[in-house]
């Protein structure tokens, strides 16, 4: 078994990028989902409101993130500092302290999307433990974990049963492995990646319950009837959800910096 693909997506629910390599940190995947867009209530707002975002891209630079649109008008937004404003904002049952990333890009991206929001960025101050027992743990801006893994293999399943396959990207997942069985990773309990700088091992903490927004185009946000009208068929699970992928965590508090690469080796038991 084997990394073959890695994503990550840089503001939580718009565009993200295949990249070569994914450093860590203590919240997960260097760069991905550190910025959110929230509302005037401060609530989180994703594509499952504003089906628009899917049509924005988030591009990591030097100094922090730039946006740009479908005809490729763009905002660079730097990274807020420490004065910046510090709001609490909602994540599902979760309220955290982020920073505010200013006027200018409120006002581009309500440009954008046609209401009223506000681009807030994790800064030292954030914190947001992982639910018991693994308290010891953190996560950013994603929504249950570090970390989401799918396989090829069940993506490849799914689409084998479409008229018009569907890209991984409507899953938004961090690590994509190749060489196990279909949805192997429903019953996987742990997962070891032999990276460069050593191995790095991690809970799968749940399956991966999934909302509308793989029924969402990826570019348009348009939403389509498949792929959950198949997943349902034959993914929905007795709690009446449908599954596809699993939520990773490392499996200690203090895991040394490291960085997985396309390639990389993975065990699971």
């Amino acid at each position: 078994m084997r990394i073959s693909a890695l994503y990550h997506f840089p503001v939580k629910s718009l565009q993200g990028h295949k990249c070569k390599s994914l450093p860590l940190d203590q919240f997960g995947a260097v760069n991905d989902r550190r910025w959110m867009l929230v509302d005037d209530e401060n609530q989180f707002v994703t594509q499952r409101r504003l089906r628009s975002m899917a049509q924005l891209k988030a591009t990591v630079t030097g100094v922090g993130v730039r946006l740009e649109n479908a005809e490729g008008v763009s905002i660079d937004v730097p990274q807020p500092e420490i004065g910046a404003d510090v709001r609490t904002v909602r994540v599902w049952d979760d309220d955290v302290l982020a920073r505010d990333a200013g006027d200018a890009a409120a006002q581009w991206l309500s440009e954008q999307l046609g209401t009223a929001v506000r681009l807030v960025a994790m800064g030292e101050e954030f914190q947001r433990p992982l639910a018991s027992p693994r308290e010891d743990r953190q996560v950013g801006f994603a929504d249950a974990a570090p970390l989401l893994v799918i396989s090829q293999a069940s993506l490849d399943d799914l689409n084998s049963r479409l008229a018009e396959p569907v890209s991984m990207l409507r899953f938004r997942p961090n690590l994509v492995i190749s060489g196990c069985e279909p949805f192997a990773e429903d019953h996987w309990k742990t997962l070891t990646i032999h990276t460069h700088d050593g191995p790095l091992v991690f809970d799968c903490t749940h399956p991966c319950a999934r909302c509308a927004i793989p029924g969402l185009h990826p570019f348009t946000g348009r939403a389509q009837k498949e792929p959950l009208r198949t997943l349902a068929s034959y993914r929905r699970w007795e709690d009446g959800q449908i599954y596809f992928g699993m939520n990773l965590a490392p499996a200690s508090a203090v895991q040394a910096p490291a960085s997985i690469h396309i390639g990389d080796r993975v065990e699971v038991r």
